[in-house]
């Protein structure tokens, strides 16, 4: 019955959005308020710990929150300038070949885009050039989905693994190894998938050494990068190093000998340069150590003491909380804040450089606003509930029965409790912020590397990201395939449904070995 109570806000969540279809943020709100009486009725929750409860949701909330919504404003200050629009339109200059163009715009570039932007950003930009060179409509929706979701968890400047960090109370230390491992070989075979989607396996018996090492400059780039602490950008960084791959390796597959116009190189260089920015402020503030110093002096923290429970309906003895300090947040070196003072810079660059029209900066404003609101309201709200879920002991009841009726297929299944959760919502971040404490308890009663538990989370959640409907309405829309959802999502599954798989197999050897 315990069992069955504490899953209730989960399946709520599952039965209002899958069911119904409400938005995340409304079945969000939904969930978190059933848990707040389900706590109160059945597992003893009183004031004193709902508002602790409440306090450490809040910290939460405004770690991740500060990445999302200064990722949403970059990428809408690099857009405004034209920025994406000139990196996309270069791209195709490089080869008529088939398969690389598939290669370079629906994995390489996506990827890029997962690294800046996110949030159905890889998808919307890229299918519309895909059909442009005379791709399927079908075609270009799936291998972009594809080609970007090894990127997701990293990607959006690292809000995915944020949420991680934040829910586990784990370093990024000890969790990016594996993630960024299980991610790249996910990404390597992707890539395979892309160059199959598009022209075939002629394409992959043409391409394949081209595939192995473009998919492992990136891998190896990705992993390097997160492992550096510098995961917030290690999603970007594979991008760019896989586009600065793809310049000497197109030159070895040009295709067909069509004039495609000159490669203005101008144009693409002013494009790039608001990301050159990013890498420059970033190395300042999170690795050149006198300023790294002086903007951490500022933490936002908060000293929690031990909490119970009382009785309730279910609970007959106090769950045990015990004190500690929540969230800490470095305010001013904080990734958020360098992704504010990266928009500010690029801004002042590109409007240097000529980029922008009169009204510029009230349409960064209000398209961030706008695009930041229904995301915030869904991750505060299944933050907060996640928190008291924990804090009243239905996490752990809910672990304990996991470990006791799975057992020993828990790491067979936990990539897909993380695909599920994306599914759910339509995004890894609140997957993470939902199954990531579950998944840690149930690892560590089973007595599993809970590292290696919680990168099968986060990697499942990625790969299974593209599957949620809001982002193939998005795809669907960019590509001319509105109504035609259904289709998109038959086609994506056997893909994706691969790729997890994939995961749970790391996930077994690796624990294994280990």
């Amino acid at each position: 019955m315990a069992f069955f109570v504490a899953l209730t806000p989960i399946l709520l969540i599952l039965i209002l959005m899958v069911g119904f279809k409400w938005s995340a943020s409304r079945a969000g709100a939904a969930g978190y308020l059933w848990v707040l009486w389900t706590a109160i009725l059945f597992f003893g929750a009183n004031a004193t710990l709902l508002a602790y409860a409440h306090a450490k949701a809040l910290l939460l909330s405004i770690d991740v929150l500060m990445i999302i919504w200064a990722a949403f404003l970059l990428y809408r200050v690099t857009d405004e300038a034209g920025a994406i629009k000139a990196i996309g339109e270069s791209l195709p200059h490089l080869t008529n070949e088939r398969g690389m163009q598939a290669l370079i715009i629906g994995w390489v570039f996506a990827t890029f885009l997962q690294g800046v932007g996110g949030f159905g950003v890889p998808v919307a930009v890229t299918a519309p050039m895909m059909v442009g060179l005379g791709f399927s409509p079908l075609a270009a929706v799936i291998s972009a989905s594809i080609g970007h979701a090894w990127g997701v968890t990293f990607g959006s400047m690292g809000s995915s693994f944020q949420a991680l960090i934040a829910t586990t109370n784990l370093s990024d230390y000890s969790l990016a190894p594996f993630s960024a491992l299980f991610l790249g070989i996910a990404g390597l075979a992707g890539g395979f998938m892309v160059a199959f989607i598009c022209s075939g396996w002629k394409s992959i018996r043409r391409l394949w050494l081209a595939i192995i090492i473009i998919g492992t400059v990136m891998g190896a780039t990705h992993y390097l990068t997160a492992i550096s602490r510098l995961w917030n950008m290690a999603s970007f960084v594979a991008g760019i190093a896989g586009l600065v791959m793809i310049f000497p390796l197109a030159r070895l597959f040009p295709g067909e000998k069509i004039d495609n116009g000159i490669l203005r190189w101008k144009s693409l260089l002013i494009a790039l340069s608001g990301y050159l920015v990013l890498v420059a402020v970033i190395l300042l503030v999170q690795v050149y150590p006198p300023m790294k110093q002086l903007l951490g002096k500022i933490i936002l923290s908060f000293d929690f003491p031990e909490i119970s429970t009382s009785s309730g309906l279910l609970r007959n003895t106090p769950f045990i909380t015990p004190a500690g300090s929540g969230r800490k947040i470095s305010l001013f070196n904080h990734t958020g804040m360098v992704l504010f003072y990266t928009s500010v810079f690029a801004y002042l660059v590109y409007r240097w450089l000529g980029c922008y029209s009169p009204g510029s900066v009230q349409r960064i404003i209000s398209g961030t606003l706008k695009s930041v609101l229904s995301p915030s309201v869904s991750i505060t709200s299944m933050i907060t509930m996640a928190v008291i879920m924990e804090i009243v002991g239905m996490t752990d009841i809910l672990a304990r029965g996991m470990a006791g009726s799975v057992g020993a297929l828990f790491p067979i299944i936990s990539p897909w409790i993380g695909a599920l959760g994306a599914f759910i919502t339509g995004s890894n971040t609140n997957s993470n912020v939902l199954f990531a404490g579950l998944q840690m308890q149930t690892a560590l009663l089973l007595q599993l590397n809970k590292t290696i538990i919680l990168a099968a989370q986060t990697a499942g959640g990625a790969l299974a990201s593209v599957l949620a409907p809001t982002k193939i309405i998005v795809g669907a829309s960019t590509a001319r395939m509105a109504g035609r959802e259904g289709e998109i999502m038959r086609s994506l599954v056997p893909y994706i449904g691969f790729l997890i798989l994939l995961i749970s197999a790391l996930t077994v050897v690796f624990l294994r070995v280990l």
